[in-house]
């Protein structure tokens, strides 16, 4: 197998590098803590990068790409802490494109901007739908949906919603009477719909909690298979996120390795530090050949998708954990402080930890889809 990139994903990852350079993102990640006013709005960008479409269909207007193209783009943002908004974006467009939404092409060409509710797939832990809490760590169901024709009316609470809050229209994962799960588009402005978006831990995510009240929306026409899509689709983009995170990290914790000397020698040169920085270098490696499987799972290998989305999700999450912490432990007392950039990394790691059901929830998933016989050892036996 044929593990290099295509010519044409390597034009799409330098694409997004040189679009990405235009802004000072790591600074904004810094100063949009204090001041809202400063975060970066990157969805133009992301319109005229074309990301905003990146799995739509050709006749939908969109690219016509795959999971693993929206991964190097990912990738991309995560080295530079970019407000990019794809975990929101891009699993909408997706729906979207599959459940027949009549305004597809505006949303592909960034005219209309759109964010999904993650609403996570039912397991033996939590047996139907469900949607992460205003607070705590128990799930929540997701939102009640009575379905008339093609109009779906929604009542409940999304909280921590990627990209939600800037968002026109909301696709919205709710649950039948039955517990099947039925997909809606939701324009955010429409009667019912409560949108709160603020949130300070990290300026580079841009969340929202919604609440809907009776709120109508044009269902789509998806299987329970198509919404899980969604769901896998988020981890595997986080993942990708925190890959890019992890090897920026890393990248400067080196250079700063060779170039800090105490006692008359590099501190690179010492034990502790290199052990700390060659275990960051091991857990990317499993990060990236995770993101890897996952994204020709995407395609090639739909019922290994559940595992393999969420083992690059649990990996990824763990090693930018790992890696914010040696970051700043490598970089001493100056790594402890506000003037470098290591707490920005370490910000984003503990958010990413939690977002979308958090690393934990999908090393749940792992394990189930091991036991359950669905992992892609037991298949290749």
């Amino acid at each position: 197998m044929n593990l290099n990139l295509s010519d044409e994903q390597e034009f799409l990852r330098e694409a997004a590098q040189n679009a990405l350079s235009r802004f000072k993102t790591v600074e904004a990640a810094r100063e949009g803590i204090e001041d809202p006013a400063e975060r970066l709005d990157l969805w133009p960008t992301a319109a005229e990068a074309g990301w905003l479409g990146l799995m739509v269909s050709e006749d939908n207007g969109g690219a016509g790409l795959g999971a693993y193209d929206a991964v190097l783009v990912a990738q991309e943002a995560g080295k530079v802490l970019a407000a990019a908004p794809l975990l929101g974006a891009v699993p909408a467009s997706l729906l979207l494109d599959r459940g027949g939404y009549a305004r597809i092409a505006d949303v592909a060409a960034g005219e209309l901007k759109a964010a999904w509710l993650p609403a996570r797939p039912p397991s033996s832990l939590e047996p139907e739908w469900t949607v992460d809490p205003v607070s705590g760590m128990a799930r929540v169901p997701a939102p009640q949906a009575s379905v008339e024709g093609d109009v779906v009316t929604l009542s409940g609470t999304v909280a921590w919603a990627p990209d939600a809050g800037r968002a026109d229209v909301l696709v919205v994962i709710g649950r039948d009477a039955g517990g099947a799960p039925v997909a809606a588009a939701v324009d955010a402005s429409a009667a019912g719909v409560s949108v709160t978006a603020d949130w300070s831990y990290d300026a580079t995510r841009d969340l929202g909690t919604v609440v809907l009240d009776g709120a109508q929306g044009a269902r789509l026409d998806l299987s329970a298979e198509q919404i899980a899509e969604a769901w896998y689709l988020t981890q595997l983009l986080i993942a990708a996120e925190s890959v890019g995170a992890v090897e920026t990290a890393l990248e400067v914790s080196i250079q700063y390795a060779k170039e800090r000397f105490t006692f008359g020698r590099a501190i690179g040169s010492y034990q502790a530090v290199k052990h700390g920085l060659v275990e960051i270098l091991r857990r990317l490696e499993n990060a990236k050949s995770l993101l890897i499987y996952a994204g020709w799972a995407f395609t090639d290998a739909p019922g290994e998708l559940a595992y393999a989305a969420s083992a690059a999700r649990s990996v990824a999450g763990g090693a930018l954990d790992f890696a914010g912490r040696q970051q700043i432990a490598t970089h001493g007392g100056i790594g402890a402080t506000w003037e470098h950039d290591a707490p920005l990394t370490f910000r984003r790691a503990q958010l990413s930890r939690r977002l979308v059901g958090g690393a934990h929830d999908a090393t749940d998933r792992v394990a189930e889809e091991l036991l359950a016989g669905r992992g892609p050892q037991s298949e290749a036996a």
